[in-house]
């Protein structure tokens, strides 16, 4: 479970933007999650959860999850398409010539303070 690596580096990233800030309680914490990335949700929910708790920072903040749908393009038939659902096979033309365009991000969207 590598989730909780994850959020040691998510905790630190907000803690060194709250020092930046003097900050001193965060509410939340928006992540932006690739549909692909390899980080499971709820796995990551359940480790933010108990890791908060050793955070004066973060005892109350909440980590809200949107997830960044999964799309390829094909080099073929210049058409995108659900990655999830098709893999990498063009549903349009059959072709196997794609690369993923979005969903494998993982990025921190907002942080919001008190």
């Amino acid at each position: 479970m590598h989730e909780l690596g994850v959020v040691f580096h998510i905790i630190d990233q907000v803690e060194e933007v709250a020092a930046e800030n003097d900050v001193t309680r965060i509410d939340s914490v928006t992540l932006q999650l690739g549909e692909v990335s390899t980080v499971i949700p709820s796995y990551l929910t359940d480790c933010w959860d108990w890791a908060k708790k050793k955070h004066e920072l973060l005892l109350e903040a909440k980590l809200v999850v949107e997830k960044i749908e999964a799309v390829t393009f094909c080099e073929d038939c210049k058409q995108t398409y659900p990655t999830v659902e098709y893999g990498k096979t063009c549903p349009h033309c059959g072709s196997g010539n794609t690369y993923l365009v979005q969903g494998n991000e993982f990025m921190i969207k907002e942080i919001e303070a008190v």
